[in-house]
């Protein structure tokens, strides 16, 4: 066989594995599903003041006409909530007679804020301090590596107990507390890849031109650490949303407000569950898609951009 054969055999081989390759680095469909979900969860709970939704704190009760007994003439009495799923509350409405829909979509705000200022504050603390300790090494490494293991073994229970009893039950302290827990997975991923970065060619590069240490860290190690950072950011936003309704079930949730957490609460009761099951499941069912769709979507990212499990 000559060169000249040869050569057609191995383009079409190469050929061959090339769609492979690159349906290993599509997201698919139910990325874009995930994330189409998230976007109108996030969007209906931004502009929920302008939506057609009815006031989430209105009682909306429901009269039926008796005939009265003794005079034989009809009368409106009020009808005991909760009442269940209608074309006048698709989700039925709580033991006040408020409209499940409008609660929860009202709740979502304050859920969804509490996750993202959650993740943001552990991405910048964190991040932060991962990157700075895995780029400068030595002392200040050993002890931003012991500060992340020693929050990474406080029980994160008690932590959030601990914060809450000393404070407030704030939207901010809730936020704070779920974001100082944050800080330890975060640094330790920033960490370990600013280590895998700081020995590339472009770095070293950077070294000998005389670049600045801030400028490597910005410029040059930034834009590649906050690939994996942004998978484990939906992956973290999941967690804060999910341990935002954990404290409410513990009475440790935002004091003023509706939360995911709290409209369970609320309807977790065991006569409530057995009567009217939608007061819980309402919430439920929405906070189960956004968790999903937020774990998906970061997984989905951690394997298109190749993000191995890190242990350093």
């Amino acid at each position: 066989m000559t060169a000249a054969t040869a050569q057609p055999e191995l383009i079409a081989s190469d050929e061959d594995e090339l769609p492979n390759f690159v349906a290993k680095k599509k997201l698919g469909f139910g990325f874009w599903l995930a994330i189409t979900w998230l976007i109108v969860i996030i969007g209906a709970a931004v502009l929920a003041p302008v939506l057609p939704l009815k006031d989430p704190d209105q009682n909306f009760v429901q009269f039926e006409e008796k005939e009265n007994p003794i005079t034989g003439k009809l009368t409106e009495s009020p009808v005991q909530p909760p009442y269940s799923p209608s074309s006048t509350h698709i989700f039925g409405t709580d033991q006040d007679a408020r409209d499940m829909l409008s609660r929860t979509i009202y709740g979502a705000r304050v859920s969804l804020v509490v996750g993202f200022a959650a993740i943001a504050f552990g991405m910048i603390v964190g991040g932060t301090l991962g990157m700075i300790a895995g780029f400068i090494g030595g002392w200040f490494d050993r002890i931003v590596s012991f500060l992340f293991l020693c929050l990474l073994s406080f029980p994160a229970l008690v932590l959030a107990i601990l914060i809450t009893a000393l404070i407030d039950r704030s939207l901010f302290t809730i936020a704070l507390t779920l974001g100082i827990l944050a800080i330890a997975p975060v640094g330790r991923l920033a960490r370990a890849q600013t280590l895998v970065f700081a020995e590339r060619e472009f770095v070293t590069a950077a070294r000998t031109i005389g670049a600045k240490n801030s400028r490597i860290l910005i410029r040059e190690l930034l834009p590649n650490v906050l690939i994996p950072m942004s998978a484990l950011a939906l992956l973290g936003m999941a967690v804060s949303i999910v341990a935002e309704g954990s404290l409410a079930f513990l009475g440790l949730s935002i004091e003023k407000g509706s939360t995911w957490g709290k409209l369970i609460l609320t309807g977790s009761g065991i006569s409530d569950l057995d009567k009217a099951p939608w007061i819980a499941f309402t919430p439920i069912i929405f906070l189960f898609l956004t968790v999903v769709a937020l774990n998906f979507a970061g997984d989905r990212l951690r394997d298109y951009f190749d993000v191995r499990e890190i242990t350093v």
